[in-house]
């Protein structure tokens, strides 16, 4: 019984740490070749003949910095100084939401979203959560602020089977990551909240005004060196 409850409490645990340890420390270095979420719309959409994964992984100095500071705008003003929780945001939300009655709005960091889009399925469960924040808490000490936006600017679902800055670019625009403009960039950002039901080539009202809203804030916002030296 003491060797099975060892193995069952002490053995498979550490097991699970050190493959997850090696896993991070892996795609630290390695692009992501592929991730749970793209294998999960593959399957839901498997009866779809025109469904087809779009993906092309492409270093951060082979995207515009404008998307870079575009989803800071968008998704996480606070990216380069919060470690991976921005815990403030969620007090806001959760008082707004009881004490204003306002709609919960989602308030994950881009370093949150990086590991559930790369570590999970992203279904909306509490078990998903806590591997997030496990995972969210690896990245941030083993990969840094650079790697963690690089990683999510290549995985992050941008429409229906297309994944990652690049793929967008070329599916849209037709064109590189690198060349995409201010506008475009906002416009993208504008809807990575719903991928699936937002094009940034259709652009109505609320993405007009919401893009606009991330290029005006965009221009406010500070912004690390590996940002702002790209391009130059």
């Amino acid at each position: 019984m003491r060797r099975l409850f060892r193995f069952i409490f002490v053995k498979i645990p550490l097991a699970l740490i050190l493959f997850s340890l090696a896993w991070v420390f892996a795609l630290k270095y390695i692009p992501v070749v592929g991730t749970p979420l793209m294998l999960r719309r593959t399957v839901e959409f498997s009866e779809d003949k025109n469904f087809k994964t779009r993906y092309k992984w492409v270093p951060l100095e082979k995207m515009s910095p404008s998307m870079m500071k575009a989803v800071m705008a968008s998704e996480d003003n606070l990216f380069p100084k919060h470690n991976g929780f921005a815990f403030d945001e969620v007090k806001k939300v959760y008082e707004a939401h009881i004490l204003e009655g306002k709609k919960l709005r989602g308030c994950s960091t881009i370093s949150q979203q990086t590991a559930k889009n790369v570590f999970t399925s992203g279904k909306a469960t509490w078990l998903r959560k806590g591997v997030e924040a496990y995972y969210t808490f690896l990245i941030e000490k083993i990969w840094g602020k650079r790697r963690i936006m690089e990683v999510y600017l290549n995985v992050a679902e941008m429409g229906e089977g297309i994944y990652g800055i690049e793929a967008a670019a070329r599916h849209y625009w037709n064109k590189s990551a690198a060349k995409l403009t201010v506008k475009e960039c906002a416009l993208l950002a504008a809807c990575l909240p719903d991928p699936l039901d937002r094009n940034p080539t259709r652009v109505t009202r609320y993405l007009d005004k919401r893009s606009k809203a991330i290029m005006s804030l965009s221009r406010k916002l500070s912004y690390p060196d590996w940002i702002t030296e790209i391009g130059k």
